[in-house]
This record gives C-alpha cells, sequence and structure tokens, in this order.
C-alpha cells in the first residue's frame, strides 16, 4: 500500500456524498484502460435496456427498474404518467393513513404490517431498518416473510388485540405465490378471530388483473397498487413494493428517489472512472476472475445497514447465478454474498477472514456521521462513534496486512437519499457484471424450479396422509408406503414428510419409533 497507489484508486463523488476506494483490489497498472472493449459492450448493454429493449426473453418483458426514479426516461407516455402517477397515489394514500381519514375499526391506524417474499420484503425490510426511528416514525411496522406457522405467531402476539388499528399491505405479483398468499390466510383468520373485517383492513400491491388483485377489488380492499411487469422483485424497492411502506412508516420517498436518480446519473457515464458501477463491477471481475472464485463479504460498519447484506444476497446472487450464458453454454456463474455488520463481525468471523481460506473479498461500507446529535466521550477525546471508524479502519489494514483484498464504499450519513443511492450503485453495478461475464441477470430459471418441485412434493404429502387416514389404524413404515403408492421415487422422502406429519397435531399422524430409526412405522390416529 501506498499513498501514491491510494490518488489512482480512490474516486470522489462530491455531489453524491459518496466514494469509492479501489486502492486495496490489487488492479495491476493499466487494467482499468484494458477493460475499455469490455466496458464499452457494457454501456451499450445497458443504454439498449434503458431504452426499452426485452432484456428478459424468458418472459418477453423489458426491464425498466431505472426508469422508476426518472420517469421521463420510459419507452412510452403512458408508462411515464403510470410511474408518476402512482408516486403521487402513494403519497396521497399515506397521507391520508397518517391523518386518519382512513382508519380501521379501532380507530387510526397506528401499526403497519407488511406481507410478502424475496423481493417484495428484503428491500422494504432494509429500508425499514435503515431510515426508521421508533418514536418518529408514522406507524409501527411488521413483517411476515415466510411461510413459517412459528414466524407468524411471534409476529400476531405482538399484535394481539391491536389488530383494528393495523393496516395490512400485501404484495405479490401473481397473487398465488405460496409465502405470502399463506401469510394472507393466516392473517385473515386473525382478523375473523377479533371479529374483524380484514378487507377494510388490508391493500394489495399486485399486477393488474392477478389471483390478489380481483380478490382485493371483490372484497372491497382499501386500495390497490401496481406491480409492473417490467420491475423484477429484487429491483423492485423504488416501485410501489418499496415506496408505500416507507412513506407509510413515513420515510421521504421523494428522498429516496432523488438519491437514486443522481446515482443513475452518475452511472449512465461511458468514462469508467466517473463511473461508480462500472469501477464496482470491474473490481468483481477483477478479484473474482470473472467466474465466483471469490465470495464477497459486505461488511457495513452501522447497525442501520445491518440488513444491506440480506438485500444484496438476493440482488447479486439471485441476478448473477446462472448455470448458462447468453450462448446456451453451461457456465455455472455467480458470486456468494454474505456479511452481518462491524464491528460485530470483529468478534466472530473476521479470524477466518484474516487467516484462514483466502476465499473471499471484503467490501467496507463506512459512514462518516456518527449520530444526528453530539456523543459523549468514552475515553479523552474519543466517542464511540471514532471506536467505530477505528475498529473499519484497523480491520481493512489487518485484512491487507494478509494479502486479503477490499473494496471501501463511503457515505457521508445513513439517509434516504443516501440509502437510494446504495441501492441504485449496486442495481447497476449487477448490470455491468452480467453483461462483462456475458449472462442474463434479469431471469431467475432456478427459483421457479423450486417452486415447481415442492409443488410436486405437497402434492405427495396430501396422498400420504390420505393414504394413512383410509387404512387407520395400519402402520406403514416409508418403505412399504412407498410401495404401496407405486411411486418409483427412493424412500427418503416420504420418511421426511412423515417426520414432519407427525409432528403437526392437525394433522393426526403417529410415528411408531423403530431401531433402526428409518424402520419407523407412521399411521393415522383417530
Amino acid at each position: 500500500m501506498s499513498w501514491e497507489n491510494f490518488k489512482r484508486n480512490f474516486f470522489a463523488f462530491d455531489a453524491l456524498n459518496f466514494s469509492i476506494d479501489l486502492s486495496r483490489v490489487g488492479f495491476p497498472a493499466g487494467y482499468v484502460a484494458a477493460a475499455e472493449p469490455m466496458l464499452s459492450a457494457a454501456f451499450d448493454a445497458m443504454e439498449k435496456l434503458e431504452k426499452g429493449a426485452i432484456a428478459n426473453p424468458d418472459e418477453n418483458r423489458m426491464v425498466g427498474h431505472y426508469w422508476l426514479r426518472a420517469p421521463e426516461l420510459a419507452p412510452t407516455p403512458e408508462l411515464t404518467a403510470e410511474i408518476a402517477g402512482t408516486l403521487d397515489r402513494i403519497e396521497a394514500f399515506a397521507k391520508k393513513i397518517h391523518a386518519g381519514e382512513i382508519r380501521g375499526s379501532a380507530g387510526a391506524f397506528k401499526n403497519l404490517l407488511c406481507i410478502g417474499i424475496g423481493g417484495s420484503a428484503l428491500g422494504p425490510q432494509f429500508v425499514s431498518s435503515a431510515l426508521g426511528m421508533p418514536g418518529r416514525d408514522k406507524m409501527k411496522v411488521f413483517f411476515l416473510d415466510n411461510t413459517d406457522a412459528d414466524g407468524f405467531d411471534v409476529v400476531f402476539a405482538e399484535l394481539k388485540g391491536k389488530l383494528g388499528e393495523t393496516l395490512c399491505v400485501v404484495t405479490s405479483k401473481s397473487g398465488s405465490t405460496p409465502e405470502p398468499r399463506n401469510a394472507m390466510i393466516e392473517t385473515e383468520a386473525q382478523y375473523a378471530a377479533a371479529g374483524l373485517d380484514f378487507a377494510k383492513h388490508a391493500v394489495a400491491v399486485t399486477g393488474a388483473g392477478s389471483q390478489l388483485d380481483k380478490t382485493a377489488e371483490a372484497r372491497g380492499f382499501l386500495e390497490r397498487f401496481p406491480m409492473w411487469d417490467w420491475v423484477g422483485g429484487r429491483t423492485s424497492e423504488t416501485a410501489a413494493v418499496g415506496l408505500l411502506p416507507a412513506a407509510l412508516q413515513g420515510i421521504d420517498v421523494r428522498e429516496l428517489l432523488a438519491g437514486a436518480a443522481a446515482m443513475d446519473a452518475q452511472t449512465r457515464s461511458r468514462e469508467a472512472t466517473e463511473n461508480p458501477s462500472a469501477l464496482l463491477a470491474l473490481s468483481w471481475y477483477f478479484l473474482t476472475d470473472g467466474k465466483g472464485s471469490k465470495d464477497m463479504v459486505i461488511l457495513p460498519y452501522k447497525d442501520r445497514l445491518i440488513l444491506f447484506a440480506r438485500y444484496l444476497q438476493q440482488l447479486i446472487m439471485e441476478s448473477l447465478g446462472k448455470e448458462k450464458d447468453l450462448a446456451g453454454n453451461v457456465v455455472n456463474q455467480g458470486i456468494s454474498v454474505y456479511g452481518n455488520k462491524g464491528s460485530t463481525d470483529q468478534h466472530a468471523y473476521i479470524q477466518q477472514l484474516r487467516e484462514g481460506v483466502p476465499n473471499f473479498f471484503a467490501t467496507f461500507i463506512e459512514v462518516l456521521r456518527d449520530r444526528e446529535g453530539e456523543s459523549v466521550e468514552v475515553e479523552p477525546g474519543v466517542s464511540a462513534g471514532d471506536y467505530l471508524e477505528g475498529f473499519l479502519l484497523g480491520t481493512r489494514e489487518a485484512l491487507t496486512e494478509k494479502g486479503r483484498a477490499s473494496v471501501t464504499l463511503t457515505v457521508d450519513e445513513v439517509s434516504p437519499r443516501s440509502v437510494g443511492a446504495l441501492i441504485a450503485l449496486f442495481e447497476r453495478a449487477v448490470g455491468f457484471y452480467a453483461s462483462f461475464i456475458g449472462i442474463n441477470a434479469y431471469h431467475q430459471p432456478g427459483v421457479e424450479a423450486g417452486k415447481k418441485a415442492a409443488a410436486g412434493i405437497l402434492k405427495l404429502q396430501v396422498r400420504i396422509a390420505e393414504f394413512l387416514k383410509a387404512n387407520a389404524p395400519e402402520k406403514f413404515t416409508a418403505e412399504a408406503l412407498s410401495e404401496k403408492l407405486g411411486l418409483e421415487t427412493d424412500p427418503e422422502l416420504v420418511f421426511k414428510l412423515c417426520q414432519h406429519l407427525a409432528l403437526s397435531p392437525s394433522k393426526r399422524i403417529q410415528r411408531q419409533t423403530e431401531t433402526p430409526y428409518c424402520n419407523s412405522a407412521f399411521s393415522y390416529k383417530n
């Protein structure tokens, strides 16, 4: 490391209150200049994308999340008007909720329950955690982001006796995705048990004409907001998916959009050294050999950014984790992402990062402002925030000493504008990197494959339960059940499903444990 190396590889963007430090990446001299042909092709692809080219051929869809913060760039006047109009509707709805003009059965809405999965939850959760403040927020926010019954119970326990003042936002593009559908059914049951009309406390964010859209219209939900087919879930935080919960919480969504728009404008530059997303994508390409050979460890030194790594996991891994490239060749691409926060991680896995397997690169996120007000001194001349900065710089030095590469991203503060800028930074970096390695960042065939497999498994579970009930009280091993049901699959799946059924009281399936354990027998209990 040297001062000259730092000066060559440190890029500040004053208008964004943002900088990117690549001095610890290890670029050889002239690397960025030599990447010009690859960069030029990526810039061309991005320009076509923003002009409305079909970027998701699997579904014959455009990809237009950049238009969300610059509606005037949308390819048709109708889209421009719809984007701008939706934002106006979101703000007007939130204003009525906050003013008590739209009320629940127990009065003004005080709580917000967001139901969603994947990008319909990860982005809103991240922004809520990063920008919320108890005592200042307009509403207290809760999330159902899975199909975990016990997880539902934890949230419902917190909302016990408060459902009449709780607004539910159900987010699902199709309305048939199992996780949000199940969570909505469970939530409806809670409202019904309390003698309340769920529809009078509900809002839908969904595709026009979807199953959820039809349900919301027929039952009289309070409002419906769009999910457009040209916005993927992982890039939907600046759509109604993310803006509605944020606005209801009391976050300045115009500032969030302004930060994203400013970063978008900067990252449209075709000069790499003036384009932070291009620089970030180049660092990924260099550090992973363009093949995902190293993991990306996200280390934000700020509690408010603790969920950023989870948000980036989906954005990066769902976008870049692909079996085939655009030419149909099997390439098995991707970059694994994990992380938590500093300095907590210094007491967890930094030991391995410094001295263990060198299979990663770190991304430090530095926030220069400690807090809004004055700080007490924990030592003469030193505050708690000073310690946090010291730990960031110290950990970075410790990793560099062992030859571990890192990128450092710096913002002045955590604010709606800076959070919007960080979201936009990584969204475009993902697009550029995908162009570098020749894959489609905008589809997710693996996700759909998992959904189809799960559907088949659930059908098998129903068959098993029905068979055992019809043959009660006879006991069957997994092998016997597989044979009776005429299954060609290994009995392991039947065994796993029977184990689950035996611990689900409502299913009335019991297990008789045998030795070896896999020979245990299952039966229906009348």
